[in-house]
């Protein structure tokens, strides 16, 4: 079985062509002196030990599975030690905040690490991923003193992070949790409830366990407006920061999961925890968003990331693989790539992970540009762009990453269905990446009924005038005609589609009906636009390689030609409106 390779040619030239980081990062004072090499550089380091310590790792320790035994959690053998090599090396702080200890490096460089993480191990991926959250939100929200206390330990990686928010009764609606807390009466807070779906809620890696907890204060009202944040950690924390006494916070069970096994999935019991208020009584959900918010991006990537190692085997099983005639019957056998069927599967998959590659690499951008840029119009620009490609890349990316371990599955034909090979547990590990942070219908919903009329829609408006822009600069590119045209009346036909799914914001069985297609149609001319500027860059940049050009080219051309008409029949979907969605009375479903 072939090993992962982490795609470091593909994210040298995102960032030294296509995106041009070395100018964007003099744009940032703090940053002016990260460059392209530099940042590679970094990346090849972390992808040596994703494809050396992590990936050997996916398959036993999802075989393994987690255990509790007498209250106490244990990874599987080999993952606690691969934790302790990979704060040890550095990861965990990357682009931790330097005030706190850490090295204060780009996001972009962030969520490029991430997905090659996520791709060598998914379940390893959410113990770092989980803890940046959770930093996040103790960092926009909570006072100081807790500040000071816990964020250089979580962000070295000594101490690791959870968010606890889902109830048995309360998933997506958090306004029916039931969780309590109790003012002591020293500043410190009783909790009492139970979560569940609680990942990285406990493990075996030493050092202290940091949970933020939903919780309802005495007289809170119902509904969100009553929920506030707290802190409560694994072990309450010594004056001089070192762990004392065990706090009241246990695991009642580990969930039996489809996937992900090597990822601790808990049942976590708060009895009379001590816990400490992050931000203000009743704006917990406010402070909890900032986490997942962050969160919602990183489960994107790891869709990303399972398509992406998903793809490699495929493509690798294909080459070797030796099955039927050439298809002028003159040679037999021949390896399955040769196939048109087997290279449609395996182009399918190419063209959506290195397009969502190249609009992460660009929504971390302005993520970058959204928290660090001196010019303030700037700033407001990136954030609004971000906030709008949030739900997209949480919903796009993972539910394109399983059809992705699908399909890159059915390659393997009747082996892919055997444990041995692997690519039954991308479908599985990625099956949870379209669920956990909202489910992709709630990202939906979140599109079009608050991200398209923001403003007025004058920010879905500034985007596509962005695309618009970007393809009249690629017309010069005469071999590329075909491909930009194709884009251009894909984003014409969404222009009106967007129009017309504004109007039914408002109307929320009618948006109900017309979400996901419509988030899965902008995600698909999102996809076209960043083909135009790979495709554009590879023709005329020196610096690029026959093969380059060549791969960039023909992938963008297989992209508008066999997948970006899916957008003529989501418009067409759309425009039927809900009635037939909802003409079957529910007891007859």
């Amino acid at each position: 079985m072939a090993g992962y390779i982490p795609p470091i040619d593909d994210v040298t030239f995102l960032l030294g062509e296509v995106f041009d980081f070395d100018a964007a990062m003099m744009d940032i004072p703090r940053w002016k002196d990260i460059d392209t090499t530099l940042a590679t550089s970094i990346l090849e380091q972390g992808g040596k030990f994703c494809a050396e310590v992590l990936e050997p790792l996916n398959r036993p320790a999802d075989e393994a599975g987690c255990r509790l035994e007498d209250g106490l959690v244990s990874t599987p053998a080999g993952i606690a030690e691969a934790y302790k090599a990979f704060v040890d090396a550095g990861w965990a702080g990357l682009s931790g905040d330097a005030a706190y200890g850490g090295q204060g490096l780009p996001r972009v460089l962030q969520i490029l690490l991430d997905e090659m993480i996520s791709s060598a191990n998914l379940s390893f991926g959410l113990f770092p991923g989980l803890t940046r959250g959770a930093v996040e939100a103790i960092g926009h929200h909570a006072s100081d003193e807790l500040k000071a206390i816990y964020l250089p330990k979580m962000i070295s990686g000594e101490w690791t992070g959870a968010m606890a928010l889902t109830e048995s009764s309360a998933g997506t609606d958090l306004g029916l949790l039931s969780t309590r807390a109790e003012p002591v009466g020293d500043g410190s807070y009783a909790l009492t409830g139970t979560k569940i779906f609680i990942s990285s809620g406990d493990h075996d890696f030493g050092g202290n366990i940091i949970h933020l907890v939903l919780a309802r204060l005495p007289g809170a009202p119902n509904g969100v407006k009553g929920i506030s944040l707290f802190l409560s950690p694994k072990f309450l924390v010594n004056a001089d920061g070192s762990l004392g006494a065990r706090n009241g916070v246990t695991v009642g069970s580990l969930e039996h999961k489809m996937g992900i096994h090597a990822q601790p999935t808990c049942v976590m019991n708060y009895d009379t925890a001590t816990g400490w208020l992050v931000g203000e009584p009743g704006r917990g959900l406010n402070a909890m968003f900032t986490m997942m918010n962050a969160e919602r991006l990183f489960v994107g990537i790891q869709g990303l990331a399972i398509g992406e190692a998903s793809n490699q085997k495929a493509v690798a099983y294909a080459r070797e693989r030796l099955q039927g005639r050439s298809a002028d019957g003159a040679r037999a056998p021949v390896p399955i790539i040769e196939h048109a069927d087997v290279r449609k599967m395996l182009m399918t998959g190419r063209a959506l992970t290195e397009a969502g590659r190249a609009l992460a690499v660009w929504t971390a951008l302005q993520m970058d540009a959204a928290e660090n840029h001196p010019d303030a119009d700037r700033r407001r620009e990136a954030d609004g762009f971000v906030a709008l490609m949030t739900p997209v890349i949480k919903a796009a990316f993972t539910d394109l990453g399983f059809e992705i371990a699908v399909t890159s599955q059915q390659v393997f034909g009747g082996h892919g269905y055997i444990r041995e090979w692997g690519m039954e547990q991308y479908v599985r590990d990625a099956r949870i990446t379209q669920i956990y942070e909202g489910t992709n219908g709630v990202q939906a919903m979140d599109l079009v009924a608050r991200k398209l009329p923001m403003e007025n829609g004058a920010l879905i408006n500034r985007f596509f005038a962005l695309i618009s822009r970007d393809l009249e600069a690629a017309a010069g590119a005469v071999e590329l005609n075909e491909t930009i045209n194709a884009v251009s009346d894909a984003l014409a036909r969404l222009k009106d589609l967007t129009a017309y799914v504004l109007q039914l914001a408002t109307n929320s069985e009618e948006a109900g009906a017309a979400a996901t297609d419509y988030l899965r149609s902008l995600a698909l001319v999102t996809y076209g636009w960043v083909w135009v500027k790979m495709a554009a860059k590879a023709t005329a940049t020196a610096n690029a390689t026959p093969a380059l050009t060549r791969r960039k080219t023909a992938l963008a051309r297989f992209f508008v030609s066999r997948l970006l008409p899916q957008t003529v029949a989501l418009d067409l979907a759309i425009r039927t409106g809900a009635a037939d969605v909802v003409a079957l009375e529910t007891d007859l479903l």
